[in-house]
């Protein structure tokens, strides 16, 4: 049974991309990207939680807007609706009496009006200055009556809006990110290798001309599985890693203590710039699925600055 209704579903939203109409749909974009005030959505029952929706989303993609119950605007608050504004009403029916009472005030206060509904006939789509029918074959219910098909091509209606409304106004993850300062999303946009990266003397730092035996208590006393090579002015000159000393016991166990790390280090290693994003870091570090990169230099202008480590990066939610 489940297989056959989750069958039918798509059926029922593949018969609505099937017929939307994208003139219809690019008018009603355009209307938004050219208001100069809010958009504002209301709607009745599960319509309003659609509508409520759509509003966080246009608010947190850069698009100025406001859900708005019809029954408060018609007790008060229509009273930040202006001329500049444009109202998105979304019914199923396009027969809600709250809605249809609440489009004439609206119009009066010089707001354009839009209809969102799933009859093209409906009293609703007559009274706003534009309409758009979302075609619907038929709800999920066994009955056709609890909205379901045609509450989520509402969502995805309005979802589609909001993208190009980003796309349009060239929306950028900086943007995104000042939007979304907290949680887990937040911390993918906002943190840097910078807050994370290990500096100054917790850095596991070695000279190209010392000898193995000489750095191997550094390597072994900052705990970051390796050593950063650098010259004089601080640039970064190669890599030495734990892995890297596994080779070496393998290869000439006698000697290997004795030579200098420039022979034993891997110059001209990845690193990451300073400033860039941790999660880009991770994609970065993990982008060879066969052999992750556990450790990443951090570099300004060629000079070391800092060094990132996965598990820094996992313990603070990067993943």
């Amino acid at each position: 049974m489940i297989k056959d209704l989750f069958e039918e579903y798509q059926r029922n939203l593949n018969y609505f991309f099937d017929h939307v109409d994208h003139n219809k749909a690019e008018e009603i974009f355009n209307l938004f990207f050219e208001c100069s005030g809010m958009l504002i959505f209301t709607g009745v029952g599960k319509s309003g939680i659609i509508a409520e929706k759509l509003a966080m989303t246009m608010i947190s993609t850069g698009t100025k807007a406001l859900y708005l119950p019809p029954m408060n605007a018609l007790h008060g608050d229509i009273g930040i609706v202006t001329e500049k504004d444009v109202l998105i009403c979304i019914s199923k029916s396009g027969e809600s009496e709250e809605l249809l009472n609440l489009v004439p005030f609206a119009r009066k206060k010089g707001a354009k009006t839009v209809a969102w509904v799933s009859s093209p006939r409906s009293k609703l789509c007559v009274a706003c200055d534009i309409g758009i029918s979302l075609p619907l074959s038929k709800e999920l219910c066994p009955f056709d009556l609890a909205p379901t098909t045609s509450t989520s091509i509402q969502l995805i209606f309005g979802d589609v809006l909001s993208v190009a409304l980003m796309k349009a106004k060239k929306f950028s993850l900086d943007d995104y990110a000042l939007n979304h300062p907290a949680g887990a999303l937040g911390k993918k946009i906002t943190l840097t290798v910078d807050d994370l990266m290990l500096k100054g003397e917790a850095l596991p730092l070695c000279r190209p001309n010392d000898k193995l035996r000489d750095v191997l208590v550094t390597l072994t006393d900052k705990k970051c599985g390796c050593l950063l090579v650098t010259d004089d002015n601080q640039e970064l000159q190669g890599i030495f890693t734990d892995g890297d000393l596994r080779r070496a016991l393998q290869k000439d166990p006698a000697m290997m203590f004795e030579k200098k790390m420039e022979e034993l280090m891997t110059p001209s290693c990845i690193a990451m710039e300073k400033g860039k994003r941790a999660l880009e870091a991770l994609r970065f570090m993990q982008k060879d699925k066969e052999k992750w990169v556990n450790v990443l230099p951090v570099i300004d202008g060629g000079k070391l600055a800092g060094l990132i480590r996965m598990h820094d990066l996992v313990q603070a939610g990067i993943t």
